[in-house]
């Protein structure tokens, strides 16, 4: 029976099938002990595979536990394998997914995790207890359907994302979504975008008023605008940089009040370009661009990044695109047609007030699907995706909010479309309301998790749920968002009620906590972050949001919003309101204080393991010359085949690798040509005695130039055996190299400009 590589060969994007391929090599690598941890485990992670937290064989999913068979033996704590099966991070970018994805993501769920897909505050997808063997082939059939995982983790730009209302919301200025996709392309995999110390995130929005992309809290931000210029509109972006959340959260700066469009490209190559260059690598929790922006300020940082643009060589990318952008738009499945006096099935009216929005195109509405802790089953997927087919066609989106939407819906569908919901179990009403609760994984499955975020979510869920629509207004629209710990997975910071997750002893035993964040604002993009206030016990949070939205009732003046209620009363008065409920019981008095939300067994921190939230701090030239010794490796599979012209091209191409590598960390702009690699290589490495061994002098130097002046006439076994021991070793000059220029602190020179010289690339 054929492989799934062998009967999707040709079907997926070229590059994405040989990355795929190389990937497989490396875990074949690490395997054998030939391909170091470190470099590994960010490998890994710009694969989107992310090492997870077990549980012995049990999962909570916020309603029940359920046990995984085939995971009996694991235990749950810091000490898993490197190969034990873990999360599979699935970028989706601006939340963008057709029927026939989410079909394959069904079957994906299905076949090789516990059959339920995850959505993510980041619009992504994930799979849990996927195991790593398995992960080249998921990826595969992922890019057969136009789907990455590529750098869904790790110190990479993560997933773009966008306002779900892109294209069809009233308020906007224009639809950002051609913007976030062509951003998501230009930046997948990009060379300036290899070097940062931690993760990158961007985000679209089309207005400033609303959420929509939360610009406010991310590295960098783009709202759309417009201006007339010579009597002509045109269109541009805010920009800003420097926001995050996470434990000191950071509101983004303004760095262009009006970009122009054909500029969003280069300036974002330029910003990763400064970013990798000068931020933080040695200490993770400073490590973002928000503290290279507040470090520099943003003048300097401006300053810096538009001296950076001009030195970059001309892109046809940066451009390339936009003639498409004014054409881009989207095809609804099915003709408009108003609502007017249709048959209403029952519950439907409490549905469409929560979950319908009207686009600007008259006739049609966006109907928004509520998940419960942003989880659906692969069965449901199944008959989304059916749903979708009928009344929405490609126009399905992923929310920040863990929920899907779907777009170009005829107004006149809203009830078939109501019951079709009910029938697959997604027709609950509450988007984007209090009950719509946000929850990082938390203690279910990451290793960094203190509290379980999602067994409270469900919790405060269940009891909102029961009495919504006898709630007041004000209170239906407030936003809870819970994260496990304190890195805000969750965003608990720009909720009106935040929680995170965090630990405290009462007599001898460990208590499960969450710290109490009020205020946060949700719209603006995020545009204020709430106040701490104190931790509370995990078991009184649920009464924590009933005293604090009562107070809000009663006390509200007009139609304060709640962050002014909250700004108003002020801090003080709003601690005496928790401080009742702070202090924790006696382990006799009540000892259900001592477990967990969902989870029987008495709450402890000891199984809390090493996070990869910030992946590992892995050099370009590290990643680069980890690439050679994989093709040298490969090389050696060609030579034990007898394909030895095969074998000589990779050990060549492993030399030239190892030797672009080093270059890059003097001229970061060098192309990959031979010559030009070649010649660049010689005159800072070679001539200058750089790279050099002990005993052997620059012998190994000679390999390279030998092989680029001399290709073979014919292929032996023994020239291609000589060829890729050369090039072994040759490599492990190049690694020597790197290490010296570590060590003198040569690799934060500044960038030098290209050799320019006549000289043939041979040898002298």
């Amino acid at each position: 029976m054929p492989t799934w590589k062998e009967k999707l060969a040709g079907k997926m994007d070229s590059q994405l099938e040989e990355e795929i391929d190389v990937f497989e090599t490396q875990i074949a690598l690490r395997r054998s002990g030939k391909l170091d941890e470190k470099i590994f485990a960010e490998t890994r992670l710009r694969r989107g595979v992310y090492g997870q937290r077990y549980d012995n064989g049990h999962r909570h999913d916020g309603i029940r536990t359920q046990e995984l068979q085939y995971l009996s033996e694991m235990t749950k704590g810091p000490d898993t394998l490197w190969d034990a099966p873990g999360m599979q991070r699935i970028k989706i970018p601006f939340g963008g997914l057709t029927p026939d994805q989410m079909d394959a993501l069904a079957e994906l769920a299905e076949e090789y995790s516990d059959g339920v897909l995850h959505v993510t505050t980041r619009q992504d997808f994930q799979l849990h207890y996927v195991h790593i063997d398995d992960t080249p082939t998921l990826m595969r059939r992922l890019a057969a359907v136009g789907i990455t995982t590529r750098e869904a983790c790790g110190n990479s730009i993560r997933n773009v994302t966008a306002c779900p209302l892109a294209g069809v919301c009233r308020d906007e200025v224009f639809d950002v979504t051609p913007y976030a996709k062509a951003s998501s392309k230009f930046l997948l995999g990009h060379p300036d975008a290899q070097g940062f110390g931690r993760k990158f995130k961007i985000a679209f929005s089309g207005c400033r008023e609303r959420a929509c992309g939360l610009v406010n809290m991310h590295d960098m931000g783009c709202i759309a605008v417009k201006r007339v210029e010579n009597g002509e509109e045109k269109r541009g972006f805010e920009l800003y940089v420097g926001g995050g959340l996470g434990a000191v959260p950071h509101q983004a700066k303004l760095f262009d009040s009006f970009l122009p469009e054909e500029e969003l490209l280069p300036i974002s190559q330029a910003i990763a370009r400064v970013f990798a260059r000068l931020g933080e690598k040695k200490n993770r929790a400073a490590a973002r661009i928000k503290f290279l922006v507040t470090k520099l300020g943003i003048d300097e940082f401006r300053r810096i990044v538009l001296e950076e643009r001009k030195t970059m060589p001309v892109d046809p990318r940066w451009t390339g695109y936009l003639a498409a952008v004014e054409k881009y738009k989207e095809k609804p499945s099915r003709e408009a047609s108003p609502l007017n006096g249709r048959q209403r099935p029952e519950g439907f009216d409490e549905w469409y007030r929560t979950n319908v929005y009207c686009q600007r195109q008259a006739g049609y509405a966006v109907a928004a699907i509520t998940l419960p802790l942003g989880d659906l089953s692969a069965w449901q997927t199944r008959g989304l995706a059916d749903v979708a087919r009928r009344f929405s066609g490609d126009n399905v989106r992923t929310t920040v909010e863990q929920n899907i939407v779907l777009r170009w819906v005829s107004e006149a569908d809203l009830p078939d479309l109501y019951r079709e919901l009910k029938r697959i179990g997604l027709g609950d009403a509450g988007a984007g309301t209090i009950v719509d609760v946000t929850a990082c994984p938390g203690t279910d499955t990451c290793k960094l998790g203190i509290a379980s975020s999602r067994g409270l979510a469900a919790e405060i869920r269940t009891r909102l749920a029961g009495k919504f629509f006898n709630l007041d207004e004000a209170v239906k629209n407030l936003h809870i968002k819970i994260s496990g710990c304190f890195n805000s997975c969750g965003q608990h910071h720009v909720a009106d009620l935040g929680f995170y997750g965090t630990s405290r002893t009462i007599g001898n035993r460990k208590v499960p906590h969450f710290q109490i964040v009020l205020g946060g604002k949700w719209q603006d993009n995020a545009g204020a972050y709430g106040l701490a206030m104190g931790t509370v016990p995990s078991k009184r949070i649920p009464e924590v949001v009933e005293r604090i939205t009562d107070r809000f009732v009663r006390e509200r003046q007009g139609t304060e919003t709640f962050q002014e209620f909250v700004k108003r009363i002020g801090k003080q008065e709003l601690t005496t309101i928790l401080t009742p409920l702070m202090q924790g019981p006696a382990y006799e008095q009540d000892p259900s204080f001592y477990s967990d939300w969902g989870d029987p067994r008495e709450f402890s921190i000891g199984d809390l393991g090493v996070g990869e939230c910030a992946g590992e701090v892995v050099s370009v030239a590290q990643f680069d010359l980890a690439a050679a010794e994989r093709m040298v490796f490969e090389g050696q599979l060609r030579l034990d085949e007898g394909d030895y012209a095969q074998a000589d091209a990779l050990a060549y191409r492993a030399m030239l690798q190892a030797a672009i590598s080093l270059v890059k960390t003097q001229f970061q702009d060098v192309t990959d040509a031979p010559d030009t690699v070649v010649n660049e290589f010689r005159t800072r490495f070679y001539d200058t005695q750089l790279l050099g061994d002990r005993y052997a002098g620059s012998r190994f130097a000679q390999y390279l130039f030998k092989r680029h002046l001399s290709p073979p006439h014919e292929h032996t076994r023994d020239q291609a055996h000589r060829t890729v021991e050369e090039a072994q070793l040759f490599i492990e000059s190049a690694y020597a190299c790197y290490d010296l220029l570590t060590e003198r602190g040569g690799m934060a020179a500044p960038l030098r400009p290209p050799v320019h010289t006549e000289k043939a690339a041979g040898i002298r």
